[in-house]
């Protein structure tokens, strides 16, 4: 079973920056994808960022565009997202998501709080 860490979140102030990391148990190269989800209360879940596990492909939700940047560390098997000039409406538990190929399956973590206050 693969397991997916989430650390790096917390409250900061509009403006602010923090950046959440998400640690696999296993390479994430056995992944086709890798991404972070959020989800405010009384809202549905919603992809904000994700990345293709080889290659530079990348893709974001149109709101996070130009503040939220994720990458990768394959020697690490960890994916970060770097989330600068956060907004309150960024508030939301994020969760990591990892995609595997072949037995096809879906991983989620425990999931990480950010609040940003006005």
């Amino acid at each position: 079973q693969v397991q997916l860490v989430e650390s790096g979140g917390g409250l900061v102030q509009g403006g602010g920056s923090l950046r959440l990391s998400c640690a696999a148990s296993r390479s994430i190269s056995s992944f086709t994808s890798m991404g972070w989800y959020r989800q405010a209360p009384g809202k549905q879940r919603e992809l904000v960022a994700i990345l293709a596990t080889t290659g530079f492909s990348t893709n974001y939700l149109d709101s996070v565009k130009g503040r939220f940047t994720i990458s990768r560390d394959n020697a690490k098997n960890t994916v970060y997202l770097q989330m600068n000039n956060l907004k309150p409406e960024d508030t939301a538990v994020y969760y990591c998501n990892a995609n595997q190929p072949l037995p096809r399956a879906t991983y989620w973590g425990q999931g990480t709080q950010v609040t940003v206050s006005s």
